[in-house]
């Protein structure tokens, strides 16, 4: 008895909040000429950490008109709900909202029970005024009063604040907006949590359990205490006298990462389901992977291997790494981290004379916490078909990072990609998408 052939997992709704703006047909004509995403921080004190430069997602205010067209009754309904919304998940709700409207899909015509949320996210901090008006009533002589707080400064803390900041609220909040009572899942292993989300949605879909997810991730690293935080443990980017240069992915004197903030989502369906109601189909799931590896030394990169090596063993149709069009590098532009990605796209790939195009969008608006990935993938499912867009400020390639860096335009990126994105804590993530072929 042949086995039934499995259940086929496509893309058919795209939304995006990042730095270099809101709409995803615009998104890629930006990367590919070059625009970058890196501006004076305005969410962060200037003057206060070792760098006064990120990549905020400037076009996103928070206003019901960056949600996309909705019913009247629906901006109401997620207006009041802003009120328990940090800007993570504002971001991650919009968008979510935005693939939908793009997609198409009337939710009314469809059961509902079989419509889910898959998302990814981090741990999301609070912001110290949520606390500012409790602890000035605890101080006396200029001293915090811990005995004081019980009684005193908790009862000035909004009793919902923390919903505000909870790593499950975004899809918690989308499949509360719009009724969908289908699978809801959170991952949240920060850089890796776009292509994690992914491939839990991917396996879903195809086991059976619903018909449609939507699919994203959202994230931010310019924050008061995040950003602190970043500066105290991680190697940032020195101040250039064109900012736009701060990240510098793969470069012989790149020297740190740039904080930024983003989010992206996608619709995706059976193919079935997506056949039945006549979808746009934009693209195919065909592979993914994912790898936790530790302890770490930091010259180790299995991790990543491990990923980039699996998802294209167990993509459909058992791909060889030479079918690929083009690999969407993590590039977080850090010596160690630069030198640990290569070296494990030379082991997987091979050298530079066999290996697929490596791009990476990171020189435009460095990392954009957990958002990255999905708006990285985002980036390159728009780019099949047409040129690849290059490694912003790639000048001079770093001897230690042997790749097939894309430095020039013109450079075809393929049917296909492989988007990868890992964590310093060891988790690594890879999705491998292609165009649509019926």
């Amino acid at each position: 008895m042949e086995n039934p052939s499995p259940k086929r997992v496509v893309i058919t709704g795209i939304g995006v909040v990042c730095p270099l703006g809101n709409a995803p047909d615009s998104l890629v004509q930006k990367l590919r000429s070059g625009d970058s995403g890196i501006r004076g921080l305005t969410q962060v004190p200037q003057g206060v950490l070792s760098i006064d430069h990120g990549a905020e997602a400037v076009e996103f205010t928070g206003d019901i008109a960056d949600y996309g067209p909705m019913d009247k009754k629906l901006q109401r309904t997620i207006r009041k709900g802003s009120k328990v919304m940090c800007r993570e998940i504002e971001m991650g709700v919009a968008v979510a909202q935005l693939a939908l409207h793009h997609s198409g899909m009337d939710l009314e015509k469809h059961d509902r029970e079989r419509i889910g949320v898959l998302y990814g996210c981090d741990y999301i901090m609070s912001l110290p005024e949520e606390f500012a008006r409790g602890i000035e009533k605890c101080l006396e002589d200029g001293e915090f009063k811990f005995e004081k707080w019980g009684q005193t400064g908790r009862p000035e803390v909004n009793p919902l604040w923390l919903l505000k900041y909870l790593p499950n609220m975004p899809a918690s909040h989308i499949a509360i907006y719009n009724d969908l009572r289908g699978p809801n899942n959170s991952i949240t292993v920060r850089e890796a949590s776009a292509g994690a989300a992914l491939s839990e949605a991917y396996s879903t879909l195809v086991r059976g359990h619903a018909d449609a997810l939507i699919v994203g991730s959202t994230g931010s690293r310019i924050h008061p205490l995040r950003s602190l935080h970043a500066d105290m443990q991680e190697t940032l980017a020195s101040k250039q006298d064109d900012h736009t240069t701060m990240s510098r992915p793969f470069n012989s004197d790149r020297n740190g990462s740039v904080l930024g903030e983003g989010a992206g989502a996608l619709v995706c369906e059976t193919l079935e389901h997506a056949k039945e109601r006549g979808a746009n189909i934009l693209g195919e799931i065909v592979g993914y992977s994912s790898s936790a590896v530790g302890p770490r030394t930091d010259d180790d990169n299995t991790h990543l291997q491990v990923a980039l090596t699996n998802v294209y063993r167990g993509a459909v149709g058992k791909r060889d790494p030479s079918s690929i069009g083009h690999i969407h590098a993590h590039g977080l532009s850090t010596m160690t981290c630069d030198q640990q990605e290569a070296a494990a796209i030379v082991e997987v790939f091979g050298d530079v004379s066999v290996q697929p195009p490596v791009t990476t969008a990171k020189g435009h608006f460095g990392n954009l916490g957990a958002g990255g990935g999905m708006v990285e993938i985002i980036a390159s499912l728009s780019s099949l078909g047409g040129d690849l867009f290059p490694i912003r400020n790639l000048t001079k390639l770093d001897q230690a990072c042997p790749i097939n860096a894309c430095t020039a335009p013109g450079i075809p990126a393929g049917d296909s990609f492989v988007s990868a994105n890992i964590t310093p804590q060891g988790q690594a993530s890879a999705t491998m998408i292609q165009r649509f072929v019926d």
